[in-house]
């Protein structure tokens, strides 16, 4: 069994994830959606455990785990509140990005804050113009002297307004993905501004606004790689991100499922358990295995990740379209099972409902997803 299960370190950090999660998250998580509190607190408190840094070198104060106990414990975490566990996921991505392309000088300006949360980093890729063909944006970076100047706005931003730093994809050269560079800007930057907070069907636990540059000055030294080498930055994260996005959604399912088991064993209907029902049983079958079948792939694309495998991108772009796809659909039905009291928001499913929904999305669409793979599939 031990290619195919964990190893004790790994159930060490999963276990550590779990007691943070029970004793942190989940008895404040309904709160924090329904009165769309952003508990800052709380986040760091995680960063305390490392998990802030998952996979920043020791050398910048990080805890260099790999990809697959990155998803361990974004899965975890997700089992009291996707959007909690989504927000650290994001910021995760952005400090690697620093720590992975930034040389010495600008990784010692930002990844020790990052790495305690002391400051927050949001990812800016998409603008209102463009989501899946990310290649064409238009936030554009004149170089003037030892600065860029920044003009341009980015939409959707996890962390927006709030978050003290923003890893920005912006374009300095030509068109298409060859003219893209990564710098790493500051909130209190004059020219930056930030929309109003968007009104959401979920993740009500974290803001997310438009981040708006007019002629905002960056220094050069702010650059994270070589000009042009923006867009490949941003592609390598969204692999991890991906991978922790799937894992989201795999930890909010299992939560519902959980909750299913439990209802359906003490809600009686036509004078028995509605868990003796063949019809449940087999609904919650359907459920633990296509669930066990999205874990098993995002694991093994988490490794492929971390090892830097040839064909990394399109089992990470696998694993996040079927794991996003299995938990949207095991959450629907277990809110099915609970019949009406799964559409209150007494009982947490429908929360999960709606926080499920946009992992389809965002970090790629589903449908970008299967492009990559069949892409992937088809090249001489």
């Amino acid at each position: 069994m031990t290619q195919f299960d964990l190893t004790d370190e790994q159930r060490e950090i999963q276990e550590l994830a779990r007691r943070f999660t029970a004793d942190r998250i989940t008895p404040f998580a309904a709160e924090w959606d329904e009165k769309h509190i952003f508990p800052r607190d709380t986040i760091k408190e995680a960063a305390e455990l490392g998990f802030a840094a998952i996979y920043v070198s020791q050398e910048s104060g990080g805890i260099a785990l790999g990809r697959l106990e990155a998803a361990l414990i974004m899965e975890a975490m997700a089992y009291g509140c996707p959007s909690t566990s989504a927000f650290i996921s994001i910021h995760n991505m952005a400090s690697w990005m620093i720590d992975r392309f930034g040389d010495a000088d600008v990784k010692s300006r930002y990844l020790p804050d990052l790495v305690t949360m002391e400051r927050m980093a949001s990812y800016c890729l998409t603008e209102p113009g463009s989501g899946s063909d990310a290649a064409a944006l238009k936030t554009r970076a004149v170089l003037d002297g030892d600065h860029y100047v920044v003009s341009g706005s980015k939409q959707f931003i996890s962390g927006g307004g709030e978050n003290e730093v923003y890893v920005t994809m912006v374009r300095t050269g030509e068109e298409g993905p060859k003219g893209i560079s990564c710098l790493v800007i500051d909130k209190d930057t004059p020219g930056v501004s930030f929309g109003a907070n968007e009104r959401k069907l979920g993740w009500h636990s974290q803001p997310t606004r438009q981040v708006m540059f007019d002629n905002v000055r960056v220094p050069v030294a702010n650059r994270l790689g070589a000009e042009g080498e923006g867009f490949r930055i941003a592609m390598m994260g969204l692999d991890g991100g991906r991978l922790n996005i799937g894992a989201c959604s795999l930890g909010g399912a299992q939560r519902c499922l959980d909750e299913s088991v439990a209802y359906v064993k003490d809600r009686r209907q036509f004078g028995k358990a509605i868990a003796e029902f063949q019809n449940t049983q087999f609904t919650l079958a359907d459920m633990a295995t296509e669930l066990e079948a999205a874990r098993a792939l995002l694991y093994l694309a988490a490794a492929k990740v971390t090892d830097n495998a040839p064909d990394k991108t399109r089992f990470a772009a696998m694993a996040k379209r079927l794991a996003t796809d299995a938990g949207s659909s095991v959450v629907d039905r277990a809110l099915q099972l609970h019949g009406g009291y799964g559409y209150l928001m007494d009982y947490p499913i429908e929360r999960f409902w709606r926080d499920l929904r946009v992992h389809s999305i965002l970090e790629g669409t589903n449908q970008v997803m299967r492009m990559i793979v069949g892409r992937d599939l088809l090249k001489d």
